[in-house]
């Protein structure tokens, strides 16, 4: 299996900053020193073109990041300050998420260590996010003639708003998202189908209701590739998640989503997306479960299913 990574392109944070960036080198180091992952399956994709960026981002938003000329507003609004690193880091990320697709549509299964920028509209950032790695990765993949349709599986806590909003009118990416409805952002844009769930909400009411739906997403998608935002922050000690399930229970979400989509025959890239646990130990627990989940799911199983 083909993991990306990029977390080696850093960026400078204020001390105390919320965005948990020593999450990715550190699960990288355990995916290794676990024996998950062998050195040869990690590979460092290419950095997002200008061209790539621009199937989705407004060429005005484009110059603004490049050239550093972002407004204070529209720098706070990300939440991340300026500098060059992290638009070298954030263009990683979004070709991180691009090479997995690729490899997915080869392989059955990849996965990008980051991505699931999911609330990057196309002329702004916001919420950690710069550039919308899953729209662009759709978009590029379709502009290649690669794949025609593509269903996006966001199960991280928070809405993908950026994404809904970049495909609110294109019925060939559908935009599935289950997350907390009181939580950020306020303002939930329409997806093809929003579960919001309350406060609190726990394994059993988030996995019958995964169940319920997945099928029915897949039959209506009719996609030719699967985008997965496996976001750890559902965690019931996440401090910006506010629901309530357990590293078991996400575990089975995992395993839903991965076995209903390779049984289907219908190539899954898997992105890591949100995660911020009181602990940061939790968070890396929760991806590694992840990646050392997808790992046991061998290539033939999707194969002998296509």
């Amino acid at each position: 299996m083909r993991v990306y990574y990029h977390d080696v392109f850093t960026f400078p944070l204020p001390e105390g900053h919320r965005f948990p960036a020593q999450k990715y080198p550190l699960l990288r180091q355990r995916l290794l020193s676990q024996g998950v992952l062998h050195p040869d399956e990690l590979l460092l994709a290419e950095a997002a073109t200008q061209a790539q960026l621009s199937r989705v981002h407004s060429a005005e938003y484009l110059t603004k990041v490049n050239r550093g000329s972002l407004s204070e507003k529209e720098i706070r609004r990300i939440g991340l300050p300026w500098s060059p690193q992290l638009v070298e880091r954030s263009r990683r990320s979004v070709g991180s998420t691009i090479a997995a697709c690729r490899s997915a549509l080869e392989q059955g299964l990849s996965i990008s260590l980051g991505g699931g920028t999911h609330h990057a509209y196309p002329d702004h950032g916001e919420g950690f996010c710069v550039f919308n790695d899953v729209a662009v990765a759709a978009r590029t993949l379709q502009a290649e003639g690669l794949v025609r349709r593509v269903v996006i599986l966001d199960l991280d806590v928070h809405q993908g708003n950026g994404t809904a909003a970049t495909f609110k009118d294109d019925p060939s990416v559908f935009t599935f998202s289950i997350h907390g409805e009181k939580n950020f952002p306020y303002h939930k844009e329409p997806s093809d189908m929003d579960i919001g769930l309350p406060d609190g909400s726990a394994d059993e009411v988030y996995l019958e209701v995964l169940q319920r739906a997945l099928p029915q997403v897949l039959s209506l998608a009719k996609a030719d590739l699967a985008i997965y935002l496996a976001g750890a922050d559902p965690f019931a000690g996440d401090r910006l998640g506010r629901l309530a399930l357990t590293k078991g229970g996400l575990a089975e979400r995992d395993r839903l989503v991965i076995e209903t989509c390779l049984r289907a025959g219908l190539p899954l890239a898997i992105t890591l997306a949100g995660g911020y646990a009181r602990q940061l130990e939790d968070t890396v627990e929760i991806h590694l479960q992840t990646v050392s989940l997808a790992k046991s799911y061998l290539p033939h199983e999707y194969q002998a299913n296509r």
